[in-house]
């Protein structure tokens, strides 16, 4: 059941990026919106890869670099934000959203390495 919400709100993140990617595009801002455009989406894409993993330990470091490239994420939000790129609303709701993918995210690793002792 965690699983699947993990699934649904990165993919709900993704879409949230890609629409900031768009709007950053029309802005004429290249540099920051390729980067934020592949880790924001990066993560949903490992996500899913995890469902696949040969073993828990595969599982682990597909979820472990899910969790990387929300870190990722932050850290070019906030620079879109210290450069008035977005506003502080649209700041705000998408890093609580990265800030919740990377808590659901650090609880399935521990989860997953609990299980295995």
């Amino acid at each position: 059941m965690a699983e699947s919400k993990l699934r649904g709100k990165s993919t709900d993140f993704a879409v949230s990026i890609l629409q900031l990617v768009k709007t950053l595009k029309v802005q004429h801002e290249s540099i920051i919106s390729n980067q934020i455009g592949r880790s924001g989406t990066s993560i949903g894409a490992n996500i899913r890869e995890a469902q696949y993993a040969h073993g828990k330990a595969d599982f682990i470091a597909k979820l472990q670099i899910a969790l990387k490239e929300a870190n990722e994420t932050g850290y070019w939000l906030e620079l879109l934000h210290r450069m008035n790129y977005i506003d502080d609303d649209s700041f705000k709701e998408l890093d609580s959203a990265c800030t919740s993918l990377r808590v659901m995210l650090i609880a399935s690793i521990n989860t997953a390495k609990e299980r295995g002792k």
